[in-house]
C-alpha cells in the first residue's frame, strides 16, 4: 500500500511541476511577453539544405526536441546570436520539466543554433559581437569556431 501512495504522489509531484512549467508564461512582464510574440510570429523553419550534413541533423533535432514545449519560431527568431546567450537558453531549456534534452541534445542544438546564427543571422551577430568587450569578443569567436570545426 505505501508503494502505491508513493507512486501517486510522486506522479501528482510531475504532474504540478509540469503545469508550473505551462503556467510560466503568464508569470513574464509585459516587455517580455511582447517580445516573445514578436519572435513567434516570424518564420517556424529555417532552410537548411546549403549546411553542412551535421548541422542539417541538428537542426531534425532541435525541431523535434524545442518544439515539444513552445513554437519554433521563438528560437528561430529570436535576437540570441552569440554563443553564450545560445548556452544560457538552452541550458534553461534542458531542465524545464518534460523538455527531455540530455547533454548530448544540447550540444547538438547548441552547434546548431550557434551555426545558424552565425549564417541566417549575420549582421547581428556582427554587431553584438564588436558590442563585446575584446577578450570576450575573442571567446565568442573561438566558440563559434569550435562548433564550425566540430561540423564541417
Amino acid at each position: 500500500m505505501n508503494k502505491k501512495v508513493t507512486v501517486v504522489l510522486l506522479g501528482c509531484a510531475a504532474l504540478a511541476s509540469f503545469v508550473g512549467g505551462l503556467l510560466a508564461d503568464d508569470q513574464l512582464d509585459d516587455a517580455t511577453k511582447a517580445r516573445i510574440e514578436r519572435f513567434e510570429k516570424g518564420p517556424a523553419t529555417v532552410n537548411v539544405s546549403s549546411y553542412p550534413q551535421s548541422i542539417q541533423d541538428n537542426y531534425a533535432l532541435f525541431s523535434q526536441k524545442c518544439s515539444q514545449c513552445h513554437r519554433l519560431s521563438r528560437p528561430i527568431n529570436s535576437d540570441y546570436v552569440l554563443p553564450d546567450e545560445w548556452a544560457r537558453y538552452i541550458k534553461r531549456m534542458m531542465y524545464k520539466p518534460g523538455s527531455n534534452i540530455s547533454a548530448d541534445d544540447a550540444k547538438k542544438i547548441y552547434d546548431f543554433l550557434v551555426y545558424d546564427s552565425s549564417i541566417r543571422k549575420k549582421s547581428t551577430f556582427d554587431s553584438k559581437l564588436q558590442a563585446l568587450p575584446p577578450d570576450d569578443r575573442q571567446k565568442a569567436q573561438d566558440k563559434l569556431k569550435e562548433v564550425v570545426s566540430r561540423n564541417q
